[in-house]
């Protein structure tokens, strides 16, 4: 080999080595980046003051659902002010127009909100226990629930400062997506994705994998209570699911609902007041399964 060709195969492989170094050391600070932001995580959920805001904002949860619960009985028995009162949104104008309503709404607010940061580090670095797949799928339904806090714990705020809860989002939004030239594909995409949200709460509740949520083992007391309340969960998603199909397929929004729209759906079926007794029932008993699961949540 000439000199020449020496001097070139020895000066490949120098640049090759500075690479493999310099890409071994992005590798190394992307860790070290990755340690310090799972170290600050597990800082936040082991302080005792984060954990006890947690079990605020579980409670919290449990109550707007024993309050759609109670709306819901009162439509069923024909004693609701209206529709759109049996719902998440009806639920905290409920509770803003108690003694001290506000401040009840404000406390509500920094419980959910506080709920979302949870699920979010779950997301960003929990499950840890899980592996591959499973573990993804577990880290996205943290950050699913992390989104429906935070939307609550919005609403909280905006009722809290008199802007109510905002009923006829889902008709108006649904409008807007059947504006669109794939409107009705996109729409029963959301449908689809509604009631698959429903029937992973069924699963969730007759599985019992539920329990995975706890720290300790819920007790039977809880074990009832969280199999009825995400199947009673899982019914009502699947309904306000179907609402959004029938709405794509028959181009009309007005079609389309949240749960007040759902449960009106089924209190004019055969038998729905029935129905809607048990579904109260249901949704009651979430709200109580909320109450247990704020005692000992798991973080992971």
């Amino acid at each position: 080999m000439s000199p020449d060709a020496r001097t070139s195969s020895s000066g490949r492989g120098r640049s090759r080595g500075t690479a493999s170094r310099a890409k071994d050391k992005a590798q190394d600070a992307a860790g070290d980046v990755e340690d310090r932001a799972e170290d600050a995580g597990q800082a936040i959920q082991d302080n005792p003051w984060y954990r006890r805001l947690v079990t605020l904002g579980l409670g919290a949860y449990g109550v707007v659902h024993l309050l759609v619960a109670w709306l819901a009985l009162q439509l069923a028995l024909g004693g609701g002010r209206s529709s759109e009162e049996a719902s998440s949104s009806g639920a905290l104008q409920q509770l803003a127009e108690q003694p001290f309503g506000g401040v009840l709404l404000v406390v509500v607010a920094v419980g959910l909100f506080t709920l979302a940061l949870w699920q979010l580090l779950e997301a960003a670095f929990g499950h840890l226990y899980r592996r591959g797949a499973t573990r993804v799928r577990k880290r996205l339904s943290s950050l699913g629930r992390a989104v429906v806090y935070g939307v609550l714990g919005s609403s909280a705020v905006s009722t809290a400062a008199g802007g109510g809860g905002g009923g006829g989002g889902e008709e108006s939004l649904t409008a807007r997506l059947l504006g669109h030239p794939a409107g009705v594909v996109l729409v029963l995409l959301v449908a689809a994705a509604v009631v698959a949200v429903g029937v992973s709460q069924v699963v969730k509740g007759v599985r019992r994998t539920f329990r995975e949520d706890f720290s300790v083992p819920p007790g039977r007391a809880g074990r009832v209570l969280g199999v009825v309340g995400h199947v009673a969960k899982g019914v009502a998603f699947g309904v306000v699911g179907g609402l959004f199909a029938v709405a794509a397929l028959t181009h009309d929004p007005q079609r389309a609902g949240g749960l007040d729209a759902a449960l009106q759906t089924v209190r004019a079926q055969p038998y729905g007041v029935v129905l809607l007794v048990v579904l109260a029932a249901g949704l009651a008993a979430y709200g109580l399964y909320c109450f247990v699961w704020s005692r000992h949540p798991r973080h992971s």
